[in-house]
C-alpha cells in the first residue's frame, strides 16, 4: 500500500451554489478530509463567491472555459503546489463519510487511479452513471450483452477483490500526482464533455483503474436533466472523437454512438423539442457534430 499524506480536493463549480455548499461540507465531514479543498469557480453569476469566502475556501475565480477548462485548473494547481493526490469531483455529488479513507487505503503502486461507484442519492443501489461490461482487454466490449452495469448487486457479481476496472472519473476519483505528471493534464479542449473518458483511457494506457465499491459517492439521477443545444453537439462531436482515438471497430461503434446519443436526447428533452428546435430550428447541429466529430476536429466553435 503506498501513503498519500498531502491530498486536495478538488471540485469544479458553475452556478450550483445550494449543491456546492452540501459537497464542501461532505468533504470536510471525511472520517480522514484531506488536507486542503480548492473549488475552481467556472464563471458562476449565482452566489458562488460569497458563498466560498464565508467558508473560506481555497478558490480559483474564472470565466466559463468548460468543464474540460475547470479541471486542467485544479489539477495545474495540485501539481504546482507538490500535493502527493488529488481527489475530483463535481459540485453536484458528494462523498460518503468514509470514502475518502477507503481510497487512500485500497491504492497502491500499480494503480493509476482508484474511484468511488456513483450511486442515486434518492436510489441508493443503482448507479447513476452505468458500468460498462469489460472485455479481456478491460475495455468497454462491444459485443457483450447486455453492455451496461446498472446497479451494486450486478457490479458484485463482475467485481474481484471489491474492485471493478472502470471509473467515473470526476466523482470522487483518486489520481497520484506522480501518475499526472506521466500523462499530463486534462485536454481543455473537450471544452464540455468527452474530458473525462479521453483521462479515463490515458489513465489506463499508464496502470490499473478501478472503482472500489466499498467506497460510495451519492449524486443525482442525470436522466431526469435535459440537454441545452450546446450540451447536444459537443456530447455528439467529442464521443466521436473519443471513439476513433481509443476503440476498435471505429466506423460501428460511432453509428451505434450516433443512434444512442439521439435516442437519449429524445428521451430527456421530448420528441416535440427535438423535432422542433433540433432537426428544424437548429437542422446544421446534428450533422456539424457528426462531420468534426468523424473528423477529429477539437475545441469550442464558435458557430454553434
Amino acid at each position: 500500500m503506498v501513503v498519500y499524506k498531502k491530498i486536495i480536493a478538488v471540485v469544479v463549480t458553475h452556478n450550483r451554489c445550494k449543491l456546492l455548499k452540501r459537497c464542501i461540507k461532505k468533504i470536510k465531514d471525511q472520517s480522514i478530509p484531506p488536507e486542503e479543498i480548492l473549488v475552481v469557480n467556472n464563471g458562476s453569476t449565482d452566489d458562488t463567491e460569497k458563498v466560498l469566502k464565508k467558508l473560506k475556501i481555497k478558490t480559483i475565480n474564472q470565466n466559463n472555459v468548460g468543464s474540460a477548462g475547470g479541471w486542467e485548473k485544479g489539477i495545474e494547481f495540485a501539481v504546482r503546489n507538490q500535493y502527493d493526490a488529488v481527489w475530483l469531483m463535481d459540485d453536484d455529488g458528494y462523498p460518503d463519510k468514509y470514502s475518502l479513507e477507503i481510497l487512500k487505503n485500497s491504492i497502491d503502486k500499480k494503480m493509476a487511479c482508484i474511484s468511488s461507484i456513483v450511486l442515486k442519492e434518492n436510489n441508493q443501489q443503482e448507479f447513476v452513471f452505468p458500468y460498462p461490461v469489460m472485455n479481456e482487454n478491460n475495455k468497454p466490449s462491444l459485443f457483450k450483452w447486455p453492455r451496461k452495469i446498472n446497479n451494486i448487486k450486478q457490479l458484485l457479481k463482475k467485481s474481484i477483490d471489491s474492485k471493478y476496472p472502470y471509473i467515473h472519473l470526476f466523482n470522487g476519483a483518486l489520481i497520484p500526482i506522480n501518475v499526472i505528471k506521466k500523462i499530463g493534464n486534462v485536454n481543455k479542449n473537450y471544452f464540455i464533455y468527452g474530458d473525462d473518458l479521453d483521462y479515463t483511457f490515458r489513465l489506463m494506457r499508464e496502470g490499473n483503474i478501478f472503482s472500489n465499491i466499498n467506497a460510495i459517492h451519492y449524486h443525482p439521477d442525470v436522466t431526469k436533466r435535459s440537454f441545452s443545444r450546446l450540451k447536444i453537439y459537443y456530447l455528439l462531436k467529442n464521443t466521436l472523437i473519443i471513439t476513433k482515438k481509443y476503440h476498435q471497430n471505429i466506423l460501428l461503434r460511432q453509428i451505434l454512438q450516433i443512434i444512442n446519443i439521439l435516442l437519449i436526447i429524445i428521451r430527456r428533452n421530448g420528441i416535440n423539442y427535438f423535432i422542433s428546435r433540433i432537426l428544424i430550428k437548429n437542422y446544421r447541429l446534428i450533422p456539424l457534430a457528426i462531420y468534426r466529430g468523424i473528423s477529429g476536429k477539437m475545441g469550442f466553435d464558435k458557430d454553434v
